[in-house]
């Protein structure tokens, strides 16, 4: 297991703001200011607190997740098995792809993840398509058969 550590300095009320907000974000007329009574602090300062820990890397994103499936969309993980000497170059022709949300090494034969994201089941099918013709590899095609919701919280 790889041990990541952060090496941008947070302090004790931005770990109060990241713990507090891994509960949820109040869907409410002013968010910001209830989190701000929440905590003791302004609205202004939670807004500033949350652009620098982005800024900073703390934090890689602050937004709401969708269920694109139900939003009439699609989306998958695929995996290649890239010749080690093809990787770069596969690389950069996978992520030219606007469908594709991340890309990600692993050791394993299938050497190169990725998450396809759609508008529509029909362009997934196109994308997949036309993965393996800019790559000249089989595209492997792992869709979620089931989901599970997982209460994951890193305490800051």
């Amino acid at each position: 297991m790889t041990n990541y550590r952060i090496e941008t300095a947070y302090d004790d009320i931005d770990a109060r703001l990241i713990n507090f907000l891994q509960a949820g974000f109040p869907i409410c007329p002013a968010p910001y200011q209830h989190v701000a009574e929440q905590l003791g602090l302004s609205e202004q300062a939670v807004i500033e607190r949350l652009q620098t820990l982005l800024a900073n890397g703390v934090l890689s994103r602050f937004g709401p997740l969708y269920h694109a499936e139900r939003m009439g969309g699609a989306l998958t993980l695929a995996a290649l098995s890239v010749p080690p000497a093809q990787f770069e170059d596969i690389t950069d022709r996978v992520n030219a792809f606007t469908q594709v949300a991340h890309n990600y090494a692993r050791d394993h034969v299938l050497n190169m993840w990725f998450v396809i994201a759609t508008e529509t089941p029909q362009e997934l099918a196109q994308t997949l398509i036309e993965i393996e013709k800019q790559t000249g590899l089989k595209v492997y095609n792992m869709p979620k058969l089931n989901e599970y919701f997982v209460g994951l919280k890193l305490e800051a």
